[in-house]
């Protein structure tokens, strides 16, 4: 797991340290220690916690005049036991959500696991975004963890989408290919 850095091809656009807005302004990094572990496994230092110990981020890029986010998942998402929705909901897009943007593309090909939990912030979330023409994805969820996500149904909520080729789009583009996509499934 060490060795799964996040996404870095758009860091010439964007970085989510030097954004004011984002709330992982002004955080430093170390290229070389490595102190943040899921389940005793180290991870890449790049990768942003955000207060749950299975599952970290990297905003890769937000857009505040388009009003997307686009974020990168590793680890586990337990909603059973360490509530990750509920930090990720509180601490992160919460944040984004006050800035203005109500539409979020997860990266969630290096979501291992997930366990299912209270629905409550789903739908709280589903009705800010639904007041905003918002909508959340999540991109390239291995087949094993889109089973036990889709058995909480929770896929009404965020969209699951495969995309293999996601790396050789830019920002924008990807973004407008969601869009279109999640536009027309909510008309």
């Amino acid at each position: 797991m060490h060795e799964i850095e996040p996404f870095y091809n758009w860091r010439h656009i964007y970085v989510s340290e030097e954004d004011e807005r984002s709330p992982f302004y002004g955080r430093v990094y170390s290229e070389f220690e490595y102190s943040q572990t899921i389940y005793n496994f180290y991870i890449h230092p790049q990768w942003d916690e955000f207060g749950s110990r299975t599952l970290y981020l990297k905003v890769i890029l937000a857009d505040y005049e388009e009003q997307y986010a686009i974020i990168e998942l590793l680890g586990e998402w337990n909603d059973a036991i360490e509530n990750d929705i509920m930090q990720l909901k509180r601490e992160v897009i919460d944040k984004f959500q006050e800035a203005g943007i109500h539409k979020f593309i997860f990266i969630a090909e290096n979501v291992l696991n997930y366990h299912s939990g209270d629905r409550d912030y789903y739908e709280e979330w589903y009705e800010e975004m639904v007041d905003e023409n918002g909508w959340a994805v999540l991109l390239n969820m291995p087949e094993q963890t889109q089973y036990d996500f889709r058995k909480s149904k929770l896929q009404r909520i965020i969209e699951l989408v495969e995309l293999d080729n996601w790396r050789t789009f830019k920002p924008f583009h990807l973004f407008r290919k969601m869009d279109e996509q999640q536009m027309k499934r909510l008309q």
